[in-house]
């Protein structure tokens, strides 16, 4: 018999909890497959706590893992992740955004094959104006920069096969977006879509701050282009201040081509020239920094997916 988890990561969802955990129970018998859901209380401030007990009282499927304080809903998917011992992990999201109806359409896709199945959302009623367009620049950039190319829109509610999960694992920075590191990971993977409905229980958690914050972060972790920047600026003002030293050194000694230029613009140009290579310097240490980072960040040099 197979054995799926289920892990929840909860913050302040006292009004939700109970509708979303009724949902879910109605997606789970399953004559050849055993549940385990496990709820990861990331530090709630309201009454989550004490209603995460009563259904732990009622339902002896259900595992609690409550945090000492509030760590981000990155920290309390990786406590699900590294806790789970089901053959499959499916992460979903306490609002209801994530609709428990499509579970069964997971664990097929993973019973026929699949080792990673991501869901992702062709709309989000809940979304405003401004976090669709900046949705859609992070993608933009985070695709053009980094090796690791995500799916825009892909969300957090996936289900992984316990080799992947076991991979994940082993991945121990600490500014993490997961479901990136799963997407770094490999392995066979396939896609549901789905319309997220409009929120009806309680208020996200996930301020704008903390959503730039993410999307810098994982910019940080998956690219070391922001690092290279002052290199590339550094070449191109010294190109420039090149151009324009040659012009002038031309027209004062050479040939003139009636610019004249004084004195203080001589030395403007002079400190342009000097101004790139101390920034093709720093772009050069950060080259030095980028190996020091990958050999911290201590990922694998590979992963694997059979050996026979």
């Amino acid at each position: 018999m197979s054995r799926i988890s289920i892990i929840v990561p909860v913050y302040n969802e006292k009004s939700a909890i109970l509708p979303f955990f009724e949902e879910l129970q109605m997606h789970l018998a399953y004559p050849d497959i055993s549940f385990e859901v496990i709820f990861i209380n990331d530090g709630s401030t309201d009454s989550t706590q004490s209603k995460l007990e009563e259904i732990a009282r009622s339902d002896d499927r259900v595992r609690l893992i409550s945090f000492s304080r509030n760590f981000g809903k990155e920290a309390a998917t990786t406590a699900g992740y590294r806790t789970a011992t089901g053959d499959a992990v499916i992460a979903i999201d306490a609002d209801l955004q994530h609709p428990p109806h499509l579970i069964p359409e997971f664990i097929k896709q993973w019973q026929i094959g699949s080792e990673v199945v991501i869901g992702v959302r062709t709309n989000n009623a809940s979304d405003s104006l401004f976090k669709r367009l900046s949705s859609l620049l992070y993608y933009k950039i985070i695709n053009s920069i980094s090796e690791t190319k995500l799916v825009p829109k892909a969300t957090d509610f996936r289900l992984v096969d316990r080799q992947v999960v076991d991979a994940l694992n082993e991945l121990n920075e600490r500014n993490r977006m997961t479901r990136s590191l799963i997407d770094w990971l490999g392995f066979k993977r396939d896609y549901i879509h789905f319309e997220a409905p409009e929120r009806q229980y309680g208020t996200a958690s996930y301020s704008t701050w903390k959503l730039i914050k993410l999307a810098t972060e994982s910019f940080i972790s998956h690219s070391l282009v922001p690092l290279r920047l002052a290199g590339y600026l550094g070449v191109v003002i010294t190109l420039l201040a090149g151009i324009l030293g040659t012009v002038m050194f031309t027209d004062r000694f050479i040939v003139s081509f009636g610019f004249n230029f004084s004195g203080p613009a001589i030395l403007a140009i002079i400190i342009l020239f000097l101004v790139g290579i101390v920034l093709i310097s720093l772009g050069l240490f950060s080259f030095y920094i980028g190996q020091i980072y990958h050999e911290t960040q201590n990922r694998p040099l590979y992963v694997i997916r059979k050996q026979k």
